[in-house]
């Protein structure tokens, strides 16, 4: 099984700023080896159809905890993370963690929560899963490796309806709880097959997929139809969280944030950094400010209404995923798993 195109990218700041998430080298997949190149080569014969691949356990690993982390979720009663190889983790302190039994070892990118007991993952090979226990025990709800695909973020909006983004304009959602998935519909906002690195629910309960090439696009708040944005930067973006009623915080490449307090009238504000690091992943604080990680070990707090970037010293030279607030510090994970800073949030 190849690495994750997540984990190769971290080889070099540039790779690793397209390819963390948008997994633009070879991805793993499920079957054991490299993703086909497609069909016969002119004059050839065809192949004879490949049976199905099906998906194989995650192997347990006593060194899980130490490998790659891509995202971490609070529950509210205790802490999930999830990464390569169908990794996924549970904790009660953020220190201690202990893997559980997953019925597919592709790479996992992403999960989310709804409240105690009911979450879902979403990784390569267009794999969910999901969770009715708080993460204890997950079946499979997708899998389709034959797409080589993957998806890179998942949202819930309650316990029926929710929508898993990704690679070349991947776009799915359900309304029974994952038990069927369908495409969505965005014509506009898939036409061009990018990548979509997050989807947020913003407060007036529209949905914000942010992606590569600066690709940004919101629904209706009845999530009816979308449509692309206007974006204020040509980079990648790789997260986005809500401000306000109807605004939002992105950010990704070399340390570009920027905030808007309505994001269909886009009147985005750049927030200066000071910093190249790109930001790969962040959280809302208690407080409304933002949690942000990412390259090298950066973290920040992004006050979005006075526009400052305050750094947190993590100790961290590799490349973070993911953060929250937790207890009196911060949690963080990425590439050699997760991590409890006693940092304090002031």
């Amino acid at each position: 099984m190849l690495m994750s195109p997540r984990l190769k990218a971290l080889a070099a700041s540039a790779a690793l700023s397209l390819g963390l998430h948008s997994g633009l080298l070879q991805a793993q997949d499920d079957s054991g080896g490299a993703a086909a190149d497609g069909g016969a080569s002119s004059g050839e014969e065809a192949a004879p159809s490949a049976a199905p691949v099906k998906p194989r356990p995650s192997e347990l690993l006593v060194r899980a905890p130490q490998r790659a982390a891509l995202d971490i979720v609070n529950t509210g009663k205790h802490l999930v993370a999830v990464g390569e190889r169908g990794h996924i983790l549970v904790s009660n302190n953020g220190v201690d963690w202990a893997q559980v039994a997953v019925p597919v070892r592709a790479t996992l990118n992403a999960l989310t929560f709804v409240d105690e007991q009911n979450g879902w993952a979403v990784g390569h090979d267009a794999t969910i899963l999901r969770t009715t226990d708080g993460g204890k025990t997950w079946h499979l709800q997708n899998f389709e490796p034959e797409k080589e695909q993957a998806f890179l973020d998942v949202l819930f909006v309650d316990a029926q309806t929710g929508y898993a983004v990704g690679a070349f304009g991947l776009f799915y959602g359900t309304t029974d709880g994952g038990d069927n998935w369908a495409e969505i519909e965005a014509p506009t906002v898939r036409e061009e097959e990018l990548y979509f690195h997050s989807i947020t629910k913003l407060g007036d309960g529209s949905l914000l997929v942010a992606g590569e090439t600066g690709m940004l696009g919101v629904s209706t708040p009845d999530r009816a139809s979308f449509k692309r944005l206007t974006s204020p930067y040509e980079g990648t973006f790789f997260g986005s969280l809500p401000y306000k009623e109807k605004g939002a915080i992105v950010f990704g490449l070399r340390g570009n944030v920027y905030v808007s307090d309505d994001v269909k009238l886009g009147n985005w504000q750049k927030l200066e950094t000071n910093t190249i690091a790109s930001f790969f992943g962040g959280s809302l604080l208690a407080d409304g400010r933002a949690l942000l990680v990412g390259s090298s070990g950066a973290a920040y707090v992004i006050d979005p209404a006075a526009k400052t970037a305050e750094a947190i010293a993590t100790g961290l030279s590799f490349s973070l995923t993911s953060g929250l607030q937790f207890k009196n510090g911060v949690l963080v994970s990425g590439e050699r798993g997760p991590h409890l800073i006693a940092s304090q949030l002031n």
